[in-house]
Parts: structure tokens; C-alpha cells; sequence
């Protein structure tokens, strides 16, 4: 089993920045991979972002491509979301999420953290 708790979600302004950490417990092999999701009131779970672990490759939806930054500290079990240039329109609960099976782009994922609130006013 894989642990997953995310932090660093607040109330911010928009066109401010956020950085998300992901910290994971638990086994971890290179081949694994690691993504954010997010969920607002009334809409389904929505891709954000997702990294290999040991090449570094990453993935964006146009959403949010150019503006959020995926990266991972294989030695800390951390996974990061740097969030520029928010708005209103990110709000939501945003979530980690572990795949663990070597694939790419990863297929599905396998464990989820509880989540972090990201509130953007305008």
C-alpha cells in the first residue's frame, strides 16, 4: 500500500502562485508514476498533471499547460505542482495520485491522498 498526503493548498488572488506537495509513504521503485488531479463543487475529477518518476517525462492538459509545473525529489518521496498565473477557474480540491505500473503515460492510477483546498478569488 502507498501513502499520500498533499499540502499547500490556500486562498489566493488571482494571478498569484501555489506550490503542492505530495509526500508518499510506502514502497517506491523507479518505472513508477505520479499525478495531480483536481475536483470542483458539481464537476467531475479532472487530469492536472502527471511525472515519471525516474526519467522526469511529464504531462499537461491544455488547461494548464504553461502555467503549472510538475516535479518530483525521488530521495523525499515528494511530488510538487508549482501553480502560476491562477485563476478563479482552478479552484478546487486537488489531488495526488499514485500509478504503479511502468507505463507512459500512465494508464491509471492506484492510490489518491485525501486532497488539498486551492481557493482563487478574483
Amino acid at each position: 500500500q502507498v501513502q499520500l498526503v498533499e499540502s499547500g493548498g490556500g486562498l489566493v488572488q488571482a494571478g498569484d502562485s501555489l506550490r503542492l506537495s505530495c509526500a508518499a509513504s510506502g514502497h517506491t521503485v523507479s518505472g513508477y508514476a505520479m499525478g495531480w488531479f483536481r475536483q470542483a463543487p458539481g464537476k467531475e475529477r479532472e487530469f492536472v498533471a502527471a511525472i515519471w518518476w525516474s526519467g522526469g517525462l511529464t504531462t499537461y492538459p491544455n488547461s494548464v499547460k504553461g502555467r503549472f509545473t510538475i516535479s518530483r525529489d525521488n530521495a523525499k518521496n515528494t511530488v510538487y505542482l508549482q501553480m502560476n498565473s491562477l485563476k478563479p477557474e482552478d479552484t478546487a480540491v486537488y489531488y495526488c495520485a499514485a500509478s504503479i505500473l511502468p507505463s507512459w503515460p500512465p494508464a491509471s492510477y492506484h492510490y489518491w491522498g485525501q486532497g488539498t483546498q486551492v481557493t482563487v478569488s478574483s
